[in-house]
């Protein structure tokens, strides 16, 4: 089983799960205490937050992927990313950076700048240039499914007819491929939120152990998204207790990664569960 990921030639033991602690360098994240600029102090205060309460990595996204945002320029998404991985890696050296983004020439700068994690949302599928820079440079490479063909569409329902086998077969078989042109490190993301319904999301949660394996990490990712806060009516200010209850369910079914805006809570809920194991 792999139980290690190099990141940026630092070593990190998955024996426990990992936390992404997630900075937004947007101004429509749609939780508003994620919304940070990276030209302010208050984006490094809460990196350092972050990173004292247990964070073993941040993730850096400049494009805001919540339904009916709207469209970002190439330049502007660099305006806003590259700063802020150059700003955290001067900072925190010993902390990995990871970028949001499904652009090639974005990761590309944003590798050069210093980030070693790849956050990709189309799964390679909205840039056709993203698969061949991360063959080429072979960063982590975290791959999420969703089912659209461009960022227009990646929140409309995948019509599937069978969900987890399809889930399964298109994470796989990109994985496989990525792995046999010789990346070694790549995390699968089933995508909560994405291209699912309400129902579909939790019925993916129901059976997030079928895509446990010994080759790939799974990261789990629905901290304050509407999977919560739309079944149960409130915001996504009020839906911290609820990310706390999915994320240690999926840790319970094979997680090894954990994406969120609240660090602590989380870190503590893995403590948790160390103990209970």
């Amino acid at each position: 089983m792999k139980n290690t990921l190099n990141i940026g030639g630092k070593i990190l033991s998955l024996n426990q799960p990992l936390i992404m602690g997630i900075l937004n360098v947007t101004p429509d994240s749609f939780y508003k205490d994620s919304r940070f600029n990276p030209n302010q102090e208050t984006f490094l205060k809460k990196a350092e937050a972050m990173i004292r309460e247990g964070a073993h990595l941040l993730d850096v996204g400049g494009y805001s992927t919540r339904p009916n945002s709207g469209e970002v320029s190439e330049n502007e998404e660099l305006d806003r990313v590259i700063p802020a991985v150059e700003k955290l890696r001067a900072r925190f050296p010993g902390t990995p950076v990871s970028v949001d983004t499904f652009r090639a020439p974005v990761a590309r700068q944003a590798l050069d700048a210093g980030a070693a994690v790849i956050n990709d949302i189309s799964g390679g599928d909205f840039d056709a240039g993203m698969f061949p820079l991360i063959i080429e440079r072979k960063p982590v490479y975290l791959l999420m499914h969703q089912a659209g063909r461009s960022v227009t569409d990646m929140h409309t329902p995948g019509n599937y007819e069978n969900l987890l086998p399809e889930v399964m077969d298109k994470l796989f078989r990109k994985a496989a491929y990525l792995r046999s042109q010789g990346v070694a490190d790549i995390l699968l993301d089933p995508g909560f939120g994405f291209s699912k319904t309400v129902e579909e999301n939790y019925r993916l949660l129901q059976h997030l152990d079928l895509l446990q394996n010994d080759h790939y990490p799974l990261l789990a990712g629905m901290s304050r998204k509407s999977m919560l806060w739309k079944l149960l009516q409130i915001t996504p200010e009020e839906s911290l207790p609820y990310s706390l209850y999915v994320h240690g369910l999926a840790l319970t079914k094979g997680a090894r990664l954990v994406r969120v805006h609240d660090v602590l809570p989380h870190a503590r809920i893995i403590r948790m569960n160390a103990q209970l194991k």
